[in-house]
C-alpha cells in the first residue's frame, strides 16, 4: 500500500538528492526515478553520475549535475540547473555528508572543517538557494543527520558538531516558515550499510579506507531510503531510525551520565578504536586494583 501511495505522491515531482553517487544518496534516487519523479542527481563524481543518470533514465526524467556540497556557486548552480531544466523544485534532500574517526586531542583541525563545508555548509547553501522555490511549491527540505546528530558521539567530534549544526539550522528554518506551507524534516538513521565509513576521515585527514564495523548487519541504504520517502510522503517533522538509535535518545534524556559510559565503551568495542590504548589502560589498574 505504501509503495502505491508514493508512487502517486512523488509522480511528476521534481527532487535534488545530493551525495546521488553511493548509499542512501544512491538508493533514493533509485526509488525516486522508480515513482516515476524528476530527479536531479548531485556529487562530485562526474563518471559515477552519468552511469546512474543513464541507469535511471529509462525510469524516469533524471539528470545530474556535478556538485562539490561545500562549495557555494556549485550548489548556486545546481539549483539553477534544476529550475533550467523542470521549472520547479518540489523536494530537496540534503544527504551530501562524510565522517571521520579520531580522538579530537590528535586531530589535525582541518578536518573538522572539511567536515563543516561539506555536511553542514553543504546543506546551508543547497537550501539557501532552494528555499524560493520550495516556498513557492509548498515543497520539503530534509536534511540527513544521524543520532549524532542529538547525542554527541567520541570519536566523531566533527561529525557530531556537524550534525548537531544541521539538526538546529532545520528546526529554527521550519519556525521561521511555519504558516508557509514549507515542510521540514530532519532524518536520523542509525548506523548504515554505506561507503560513508570507508571514506571517513582519520585524525591527519587521510581517509580510513576500512570499515570497522560489520556492514552487513546494518540496515540497508535501500531501506533507509524507503523509510525517508514514506516520511516526505506523510510530512513528517523529525525521523529517528533504529531500536539502538531510539533506546540512546531515550536513556540520554533519562540517565545522562550512565549513557555517557555506556557510549563509551560501545565505541571503544571497534576494531582499531581511537581509545583502544586508553581501554586497555583501564583495564589493567583495574587488574591491579
Amino acid at each position: 500500500m505504501e509503495t502505491m501511495d508514493n508512487r502517486n505522491y512523488f509522480k511528476d515531482k521534481v527532487a535534488i538528492v545530493t551525495g546521488a553517487s553511493s548509499g542512501i544518496g544512491l538508493a533514493t534516487a533509485r526509488l525516486l526515478a522508480g515513482y516515476q519523479a524528476k530527479v536531479v542527481l548531485a556529487a562530485r563524481s562526474e563518471d559515477k553520475l552519468e552511469a546512474i543518470c543513464n541507469e535511471l533514465s529509462a525510469l524516469s526524467q533524471v539528470i545530474f549535475v556535478k556538485t562539490d556540497v561545500s562549495v557555494e556557486s556549485d550548489c548556486r548552480n545546481l539549483i539553477e540547473q534544476t529550475v533550467k531544466r523542470f521549472g520547479r523544485i518540489d523536494i530537496l534532500i540534503n544527504n551530501a555528508g562524510i565522517s571521520m574517526r579520531a580522538m579530537f586531542r590528535d586531530l589535525d583541525l582541518n578536518v573538522i572543517r572539511r567536515l563543516m563545508d561539506v555536511n553542514f555548509w553543504g546543506t546551508v547553501y543547497c537550501t539557501k538557494y532552494a528555499l524560493p522555490f520550495l516556498l513557492e511549491s509548498k515543497g520539503s527540505v530534509v536534511g540527513v543527520i544521524s543520532t549524532a546528530g542529538y547525542k554527541g558521539l567520541p570519536g566523531r567530534t566533527g561529525y557530531s558538531a556537524s550534525k548537531f549544526a544541521i539538526n538546529g539550522f532545520l528546526d529554527t528554518l521550519r519556525s521561521e516558515h511555519l504558516y508557509d506551507g514549507l515542510h521540514v524534516m530532519i532524518y536520523a538513521p542509525g548506523f548504515t550499510e554505506s561507503n560513508i565509513r570507508k571514506t571517513a576521515l582519520l585524525a591527519d585527514g587521510s581517509q580510513q579506507g576500512e570499515t570497522p564495523r560489520e556492514e552487513g548487519k546494518m540496515m540497508s541504504s535501500r531501506r533507509v531510503a524507503e523509510i525517508m520517502l514514506n516520511h516526505i510522503r506523510k510530512r513528517s517533522r523529525r525521523a529517528t531510525l533504529t531500536f539502538t538509535g531510539k533506546l540512546l535518545l531515550v536513556l540520554t534524556r533519562l540517565f545522562p551520565t550512565i549513557t555517557d559510559h555506556m557510549e563509551y565503551w560501545y565505541m571503544a568495542r571497534e576494531p582499531d578504536s581511537p581509545f583502544k590504548r586508553r581501554r586497555e589502560i583501564m583495564k589493567e589498574r583495574k587488574k591491579r586494583s
